[in-house]
C-alpha cells in the first residue's frame, strides 16, 4: 500500500506529524510519522522520487500546523476570509521545498544497497534536516514557525548545546532509530539512540542548578481585548479600562515591573509630533494617563507605535515599538521591532501584489519599518531587559544581544490573530528560546497565552487563552550563558557537519 501510493501516504503521514506540536502535543505520532518518512525516502527509486516524498510530507505537516494563519484573514475587510486558506496552502507549498531538498540530498549522499547505507542515510538526513531548517529561518526573510525541535520541548535540554535546529536533528535521529529497529538493525539503532541520549544528557548537565528568583515583583497583564475591537474608536476606552483594571496592585511589597501587551495603546507617547496626531491630549498627558494605573516607583512596559516624519511634517514610516515608562511618566527607553511579519506588517512586492487587491493585515496607509535588531535596555534596579516583539521570538539565535546579555526577555505579543492553535504554538517556541539561551521569558498578550517562563523553559505561570487576568509573581533569575548562547547557530551547524561526515565516512569504510 505504501509503495503503491507513496506520495499520498507521505502527505497523510505529514498531516499526522503536525499533531506532535502544540496544542495537541502527540509527540509519539510525530516520531512514528518521521520514521515512515525516512522509509519512504530511503525506498524511493530515484532522487526525484525522494524529493517528491519529502515535499508531500512537509506540505501535509505545514498545511495542518499553520491552519491558524487562515484565522487572521477573518479580521481583514478588504480581502475575503477564504483567501486565508489559499495563503496557508500556498505558504506550505513553498516551505515544503526545504524538507524536500533535505530528502533529495540525503538520498544522493548516503543511499545504497548494503545494510550500512541505512545508518549512513539516517545520519545524512538528520544533518541535512538541520541545515534546511536553519535556512528556512532566513531565506526570503525567513519563516521559522514550528521547527521540529519544538515537538521535543519537554525533554529539550540538548537545545542548550545544539539549539533548536540541533534538537530537531536529534528527533530525526530518534525516528531513524525506530526505522532501523523495524528493519532489525538493532546495533545501529542502539548506537544512534546512545548518541541522542549522550547529547541530551550533556545538555541537561550544563545547568543542573535552579536559577531561582530575584527580589523584583512583576505583574503581567492580559486584558482579553478582542482583535475585532482593536481599531474601533468606540471600544478604545473600554479596552483601556480592562488594561488598568488588571494592573492595580494589591500584592507587591515593593516597586514592580508591569508588563502590557504588544500595541496595547493606540496613542503616541513621544514628544514632538505634529499637533494633529496628539489631539485631544499631549504626549505628556497620554503618558500621565497610562502611569496613573501603576504605583509610585513602579515601571510600566507597554507596546505602542512610533511615527517618522519628513521635513514637511508628513508621516513616512511607522515602527512597532515597546516603551519603558517610569511612574513619573518619563520614557526610560524604547525598542523597535526588527523582524516584521510578511503579509501582516508589510506586504512583500507591494507594488505588484497591491495591484491585484492584496494588502497587509495590519490596517493603515503608513508602512512599518524594521528596527536595528535584538537590544537590551538597562533599567537600573529593575535589571537588564531584552525585548522581542511577537513573531521575533521564534527565530533561534537572534533573540538576545550577546554583547549585552539581558537578565530576562520580554515578549509582548498580539496572538488575538492566531485562532486556537497559534497561541500555544507561539508559547512553546518562547519556552524553547528560554531553554536554549538560559534566560527567563515574560509574555503579555491581549487574549493569551500570557506567561512567566523560567530560564529552564518551564512554564511557571500562565493565563489561559481568551481569558482576562493578571499574574503577580517574582521575576525569575537567569542562568549563566549556555553553550548555544555563547556561539549561537555555529554549534548546530557544526553538529550537522559532524553527522554528514559520519555518514560519508561510514559509506566509505563499508565500500
Amino acid at each position: 500500500m505504501i509503495l503503491r501510493h507513496p506520495r499520498s501516504f507521505a502527505l497523510l503521514a505529514g498531516a499526522l506529524s503536525a499533531t506532535g506540536f502544540a496544542p495537541l502535543g502527540l509527540w509519539p505520532v510525530t516520531l512514528i510519522a518521521y520514521a515512515v518518512l525516512i522509509h519512504l525516502i530511503a525506498s524511493a527509486p530515484s532522487k526525484r522520487g525522494a524529493f517528491s516524498r519529502g515535499w508531500f510530507f512537509a506540505v501535509g505537516q505545514f498545511s495542518i500546523g499553520l491552519n491558524w494563519i487562515a484565522h487572521a484573514f477573518t479580521y481583514q475587510d478588504t480581502m475575503p476570509a477564504w483567501l486565508g486558506w489559499v495563503a496557508v496552502v500556498g505558504l506550505s507549498l513553498y516551505l515544503a521545498l526545504f524538507p524536500g531538498f533535505a530528502a533529495l540530498f540525503a538520498r544522493w549522499l548516503a543511499r545504497g544497497e548494503e545494510r550500512s547505507a541505512d545508518t549512513a542515510f539516517v545520519l545524512a538526513f538528520a544533518g541535512l534536516w538541520l541545515v534546511t531548517e536553519w535556512m528556512r529561518a532566513w531565506v526570503f526573510t525567513g519563516f521559522a514557525w514550528n521547527p521540529l525541535g519544538v515537538a521535543a520541548l519537554e525533554a529539550g535540554w540538548a537545545s542548550r548545546l545544539v539549539g533548536t535546529y540541533g534538537l530537531g536533528a536529534l528527533v530525526v535521529l530518534a525516528a531513524g532509530a525506530v526505522w532501523l529497529l523495524a528493519r532489525r538493525q538493532f546495533i545501529a539503532a542502539a548506537a544512534i539512540l546512545a548518541g541522542v541520549g549522550a547529547v541530551t544528557g550533556a545538555g541537561w548537565l550544563t545547568q543542573m542548578d535552579k536559577a531561582g528568583f530575584s527580589d523584583t515583583p512583576i505583574t503581567v497583564v492580559q486584558p482579553n481585548n478582542d482583535q475585532g475591537e482593536k481599531y474601533d474608536p468606540v471600544a478604545s476606552a473600554r479596552n483601556f479600562a480592562r488594561l488598568t483594571r488588571q494592573t492595580v496592585d494589591r500584592k507587591a511589597a515593593g516597586p514592580r515591573i508591569v508588563f502590557w501587551p504588544e500595541a496595547a495603546i493606540e496613542d503616541f507617547l513621544e514628544d514632538g509630533y505634529p499637533r494633529r496626531y496628539m489631539y485631544p491630549e499631549t504626549a505628556a498627558g497620554v503618558r500621565a494617563r497610562l502611569t496613573r494605573a501603576i504605583n509610585d516607583g513602579d515601571l510600566l512596559i507597554t507596546g505602542g507605535v512610533k511615527l517618522d516624519f519628513d521635513r514637511n511634517g508628513q508621516p513616512i514610516a511607522a515602527a512597532n515599538s515597546v516603551f519603558a515608562l517610569s511612574s513619573r511618566s518619563e520614557i526610560l527607553g524604547s525598542y523597535d521591532k526588527s523582524h516584521l511579519v510578511p503579509g501582516g506588517e508589510y506586504l512583500p512586492y507591494e507594488e505588484i501584489l497591491g495591484q491585484i487587491g492584496l494588502s497587509r493585515l495590519v490596517p493603515g496607509t503608513i508602512g512599518f519599518t524594521p528596527g536595528p535588531g535584538a537590544q537590551t535596555l538597562d533599567l537600573g534596579s529593575f535589571g537588564r531587559m531584552g525585548l522581542q516583539i511577537c513573531y521575533e521570538i521564534i527565530f533561534s539565535g537572534e533573540v538576545v544581544d550577546a554583547a549585552n546579555r539581558p537578565d530576562y526577555v520580554f515578549n509582548p505579543s498580539n496572538d488575538a490573530w492566531f485562532g486556537s492553535w497559534g497561541p500555544p504554538q507561539h508559547l512553546a517556541q518562547a519556552r524553547l528560546r528560554a531553554l536554549e539561551e538560559g534566560v527567563p521569558v515574560i509574555r503579555s498578550t491581549p487574549t493569551g497565552i500570557s506567561a512567566v517562563i523560567d530560564a529552564d523553559g518551564r512554564l511557571l505561570h500562565s493565563i489561559a487563552h481568551k481569558s482576562a487576568g493578571h499574574i503577580d509573581a517574582m521575576l525569575p533569575r537567569p542562568h549563566g550563558p549556555t553553550p548555544f548562547a555563547l556561539w549561537g547557530n555555529l554549534v548546530p551547524l557544526a553538529f550537522a557537519g559532524v553527522l554528514l561526515l559520519l555518514a560519508v565516512a561510514l559509506r566509505a569504510f563499508r565500500r
